[in-house]
């Protein structure tokens, strides 16, 4: 039985190899991969590795290696179909019956894949060419040329309503396939289907596998009403499951154990370029569960690089409110708080690499977060105050399903509450002395 590769990359992508091998064999964290007693043969010195960014592991025992299939197959004694079946069943992913017509479907894949990688050459042709002299202007005053076109292909899509329609279809791209591809804007009051990217200095957007799936266009026009525009969801692309820059960062993640997170394209790329080529950013969008769960296997807490203005504040919210239902021993968030008025970009161009250094060693436990948020909802200065505060801050508690980190939680939130208002009640006290009526007819000499 075949099953479509889309499938098993999915399947990969939420089973961590750690989190499959660690049912039958009891792993320990070394340095950025596990180790263990081989399952396959008697030994007392570990010599059995899981690496969860390759998604592999390999007993130097007995030789053997591969991924969780290889793996439950070997433990199981199960065929391939069979540890399939299993692992889609843990991982929550449907099985599509394997029939000519899911066959089709899995080719046609193929052939967006190669469509969306045609989009991509022309776009980069398009920067390079008589066409996209103003965008090569702009990226080289944003400090985006050279190695930054190259190693991101930077694109440019012309202003012309059919120029890359025009160009595909001398390739042999039917409309059909450019549409599904996201590529043309189409529906039933558009009588002929036009490029979707005009005038937009591009941004591939690649899957895990490094492969384009999609694009984001900043408008080089200010008239235009959308800034950046993202590529439609398709067949190849959900934006809520993928992260700009996944493919390069998972490395540099591994290597560093440190991933970040910052909002943007440009942010993305201004970050890599100064020494910080673990960054990713969500694509146009808050943080989805998804998106942090590919974080959590990059790194055990990334760290959530944000404005420190209001926005930024309202974004790690956001973060805090998507995380704490899923945290788990050993699995946080922590947060950088950039000055105010300044994003990565800004940060990267002006004080260069021992800045942004500066600000990730500042990052705050998402606990510190959680707390701050609370404190500073609202005033402390009366009980029904601070009884409103307690509850405010000990209900998002309960959203967290791991029964010893919400213990742990609970522990930490009682302290500080504990601390807090011991440190207040002095101050209290002396603002009653200082002619605070403790009751009827107190200081009216009767």
């Amino acid at each position: 039985m075949k099953f479509p590769p889309s499938l098993l990359e999915e399947i990969k992508a939420r089973l961590p190899v750690s989190a499959v091998v660690g049912k039958r064999v009891r792993l320990a964290k070394a340095g950025r991969e596990w180790k263990g007693l081989s399952p396959f043969n008697a030994e007392k010195t570990p010599s059995f590795f899981v690496n969860d960014h390759k998604a592999s592991f390999f007993d130097f025992s007995s030789g053997k290696n591969g991924d969780i299939f290889k793996f439950v197959m070997e433990t199981e004694g199960l065929s391939f179909p069979e540890a399939v079946e299993k692992l889609a069943a843990e991982a929550g992913v449907t099985l599509p019956k394997i029939t000519q017509e899911a066959q089709v479907q899995e080719e046609r894949r193929k052939g967006l894949h190669e469509v969306v990688e045609l989009a991509a050459r022309f776009f980069e042709a398009e920067l390079m060419g008589d066409r996209g002299g103003q965008a090569r202007r702009y990226l080289a005053s944003r400090g985006l040329d050279g190695e930054a076109r190259t190693r991101f292909r930077l694109g440019y899509g012309p202003a012309e309503r059919f120029a890359l329609r025009d160009h595909l279809a001398g390739k042999g791209v039917s409309a059909e396939l450019m549409m599904e591809a996201g590529l043309l804007v189409h529906g039933e009051e558009i009588a002929v289907p036009y490029d979707r990217f005009r005038d937009r200095i591009m941004f591939p957007i690649h899957d895990s596998r490094g492969r384009v799936v999609a694009f984001g266009g900043r408008a080089m026009s200010a008239e235009v009403s959308a800034k950046y525009l993202n590529s439609p969801e398709t067949p190849l692309f959900h934006k809520g499951s993928l992260l700009f820059n996944h493919h390069n960062a998972r490395k540099a993640a591994h290597d560093t154990g440190q991933a970040i997170v910052v909002e943007g394209y440009v942010d993305v790329i201004a970050m890599a370029l100064a020494g910080f080529p673990q960054t990713v950013a969500p694509l146009g969008t808050a943080l989805t569960e998804d998106q942090l769960t590919l974080l959590w296997r990059m790194a055990d807490e990334p760290v959530i690089c944000l404005d420190g203005d209001k926005a930024g504040r309202k974004a790690a919210s956001r973060a805090i409110d998507l995380a704490l239902p899923l945290l788990e021993p050993g699995k946080s968030l922590s947060f950088a708080l950039l000055p105010e008025g300044q994003d990565p970009d800004d940060l990267a161009r002006s004080g260069g690499k021992a800045a942004i250094a500066d600000v990730l060693a500042e990052a705050r436990p998402l606990v510190d977060m959680l707390w701050t948020r609370e404190v500073e909802a609202g005033p402390l200065d009366t009980p029904e105050r601070r009884a409103a505060f307690e509850r405010r801050l000990k209900e998002p508690l309960g959203q967290i399903r791991d029964e010893t980190t919400r213990k742990h939680y609970r522990r930490e939130m009682d302290e500080r509450l504990a601390q807090l208002f011991a440190s207040a009640a002095p101050a209290r006290a002396e603002r009653r002395e200082g002619g605070y009526p403790r009751g009827r007819g107190q200081g009216s000499g009767a």
